[in-house]
């Protein structure tokens, strides 16, 4: 790893001699991206942006979207099972990230401040591109996008041209070895003049995922899995692991469907039908199925019920609608079904199966109006979030139920979203300055209460919030000369407390055993930060990138200790725990900064590395600073890509510094169990990925994975990274 840091280093510095060249690099004007509601250029945008065209997720080749995340080399991904990838964005996680699909936030009421694995409802086989924000962009989106943005972007119907009817698709079908992973896709688009029409569909089954074999040499041991539990005539039993690298009870398997019907009325109109299905069988929760108590595991049984998605979404776009030069809105409904089921050892009368559904309407109204040297885009949005929270105990022996405490209040729970915002773009002085400015108002009304309180005898029994902020946007992008872009940007972020912040009750393995328990006082989350950029290009061949930020970060929610009708600890499940709450942290601050070289060295040839990394501490009122918890260590990629004519090469290394124990958060959910005592040890694994075109629109693609068999795990991840991984995929076109 230091050799390839000190290789990267080395190339700026004398890349750096070379910084005063004056010619043109035409991908800095050209790059469009569709995250500012509207198309525009990238150079224009002051925001750091990276996109990944369909054209990289396919040389990817990952097995999910959160994997395909994490191959950029700027995106850190937590994993507690296989079926599970929460992205991190300079420190900020699950609901500091937002998630949105073809211009619809997917965060909802129930995203929740530890690790998430929605992101893999996405099929990647259907993305057209992903484009990520990095920092906050709360006066686009609204709450909830403190770190960041991942906008994901699906195919839509292809229209024909001529007045027949045009045809198009793929097929895709990929195994590894690693899991023994069968994926296979199809999606065909049919067009007309007018009308277009686009059917997909994606299945994948994984097998327990085998870790690598070369083991840090302190720690021979580390993410080893020798025993499980399973049921041997109706009996709980602990058998041994006949491979202990392979991560017992960890596969599953996930389906989706995409439907998207096209109609243009004219040149100025165009309606759009977006139906979107995904689901999955049950997923392991395999970091706690790894749990000990009085010496044997604990969990016979911790799974995630299928997780399923729906969504309908109906777009309009309009040319030319009254003051607007570009108009549209979209209204969508989402439904959302999870569960967590639990049982542990030898107990045949408590499966635990607490369940969710909810309910998510929402709308997307914007406008854009350019003028001279301006443009400005008006907009407002709103979402709906209705939560029905379940929860019985099943004797698996008599089929018998029990009532049981659910994750959140058992009676109404509804939390709604309202907003409006500006943002204006103002090319100065004929385009050598570029002012970004915008203005958000957001409003937000939660209320939640509790039907049955026998459980815990809370001293409330409902729970309400109206909160309301005003969040902005000032940036400049000054253009020195023709390859040099320099940019300095401040934001603010706002995020208001949700129903999983306020009302969760969770039993949490953590380091000390602890029961999180409902608060209804916590305050909104606000982040105040200041990014500056600098963009070198040279001669067309060199690209360099480097941003710095510092984030002050007020009212953050973290864990702290609380007491429960005058308690600090209580019998929970068997076992004594004490008692936590989400509970408003005074302040924190992070900082960090992302680098890049791009080396176009032939026509051929393309040299790419990245290096990220964060700091972040929380103040507590004595002064005293605690480590915050998500802030990665530092991370990042090299890579070597060759392309030529049917023929394409990418040779890459993935690489993580240590994250040592002292900077973990042991009552956050940094996972501080998941690792060895000393942290997690840093690693760095080598992959090679081709694609060959066999014949016309017929590709086969070939890779190796972690080529030297390390055995690593993800800083906060309770699950090991794949072993060294043979992967092979045909994919045609027509």
């Amino acid at each position: 790893m230091k050799k390839i840091l000190c290789t990267a280093i080395m190339l700026c510095s004398i890349i750096h001699i070379y910084g005063q060249q004056d010619t043109l690099e035409k991908s800095l004007d050209e790059v469009i991206i569709y995250s500012n509601k509207f198309a525009e250029r990238k150079k224009n945008v002051t925001q750091k942006i990276d996109i990944i065209t369909a054209r990289q997720i396919a040389l990817m080749n990952a097995q999910n979207t959160g994997d395909l995340l994490i191959n950029t080399g700027n995106i850190f991904v937590q994993k507690s099972q296989q079926g599970g990838s929460s992205p991190i964005i300079r420190g900020f996680e699950a609901s500091r990230v937002l998630l949105v699909i073809d211009g619809i936030r997917m965060n909802n009421a129930i995203y929740r401040a530890g690790h998430l694995q929605n992101v893999i409802t996405i099929d990647q086989n259907m993305l057209e591109r992903i484009e990520v924000l990095y920092g906050p962009a709360s006066t686009l989106y609204g709450s909830d996008a403190l770190g960041g943005v991942v906008h994901m972007r699906t195919k839509v119907p292809k229209l024909s041209l001529t007045n027949k009817t045009t045809k198009s698709g793929s097929v895709f079908a990929r195994h590894s070895t690693a899991n023994k992973e069968k994926t296979m896709h199809a999606d065909l688009s049919i067009g007309g003049k007018k009308w277009g029409w686009l059917q997909s569909y994606n299945y994948s089954n994984f097998n327990d995922l085998k870790m690598g074999s070369h083991y840090p040499d302190s720690y021979p041991n580390f993410g080893r899995r020798p025993k499980y539990i399973t049921t041997i005539n109706g009996v709980d039993s602990i058998v041994t692991n006949e491979d202990d690298r392979v991560q017992k009870f960890s596969g599953y398997s996930q389906w989706d469907i995409t439907q998207k019907i096209l109609f243009n009325q004219s040149n100025k109109v165009s309606h759009l039908l977006n139906l979107q299905y995904s689901s999955s069988s049950n997923i392991p929760r395999y970091d706690r199925l790894q749990d000990i108590r009085n010496g044997l595991l604990r969990y016979a049984q911790w799974y995630y019920g299928p997780q399923t998605r729906t969504l309908a979404a109906y777009e309009i776009s309009v040319k030319q609608l009254g003051f607007f030069d570009q108009f549209k809105a979209i209204v969508a409904h989402q439904y959302i079904e999870e569960s967590r089921n639990q049982r542990e050892y030898r107990r045949y009368d408590r499966l635990d199966i607490r369940q969710e559904a909810l309910q998510v309407m929402s709308y997307t109204v914007d406008g854009k109006k350019t003028w001279n040297q301006h443009e400005i885009t008006i907009g407002t949005d709103g979402q709906l979030n209705k939560l029905k929270s379940t929860a019985y105990r099943k004797n698996i022996l008599t089929n018998g139920r029990s009532p049981l405490d659910s994750r959140y209040p058992n009676g109404d729970n509804r939390m709604n979203y309202f907003g409006m915002y500006a943002q204006h773009i103002w090319k100065w002085r004929n385009e050598k300055f570029v002012i970004n400015d915008g203005l958000r108002l957001q409003y937000v009304r939660l209320y939640s209460s509790i039907e049955d309180n026998s459980f815990l005898k809370l001293p409330f029994t409902d729970l309400k919030q109206n909160n309301s902020a005003a969040t902005g946007n000032l940036g400049i992008i000054y253009f020195p000369s023709p390859n040099t872009r320099l940019s300095l940007s401040g934001a603010t972020g706002f995020r208001a407390p949700n129903i999983d912040d306020l009302a969760r009750i969770f039993e949490s393995n953590t380091a000390s055993r602890q029961l999180i328990i409902p608060n209804p006082n916590i305050k909104p989350e606000y982040t105040y930060n200041v990014d500056f950029a600098v963009n070198q290009s040279i001669a067309q061949i060199v690209k360099l990138e480097a941003t710095g930020y510092y984030t002050q970060f007020r009212n953050a929610i973290a864990l702290a200790p609380d007491q429960l009708n005058g308690k600090d600890s209580v019998n929970y499940n068997g076992l004594v725990s004490k008692v936590f709450s989400n509970q408003n942290v005074n302040r924190a601050d992070l900082y960090g900064f992302n680098a890049a070289v791009t080396l176009d060295l032939t026509r051929q040839l393309r040299f790419l590395s990245t290096i990220n990394y964060t700091q972040g501490r929380y103040k507590k009122e004595d002064k005293n600073e605690v480590p915050l918890d998500h802030i990665p260590p530092v991370f990042g990629k090299t890579s070597i890509t060759y392309t030529h004519s049917k023929l394409k090469v990418d040779i890459y290394a993935l690489y993580n510094g240590w994250k040592r124990i002292s900077d973990y958060n042991i009552n956050g959910e940094d996972n501080v169990q998941y690792a060895t005592k000393d942290g997690t040890p840093p690693w760095t694994n080598f992959n090679i990925k081709t694609s060959l075109n066999l014949v016309k629109n017929l590709s086969l693609q070939l890779g190796i994975e972690n080529i030297a068999d390390r055995n690593y795990r993800y800083f906060a991840s309770g699950f090991s990274a794949p072993g060294r991984n043979f992967i092979m995929a045909i994919r045609g076109t027509f």
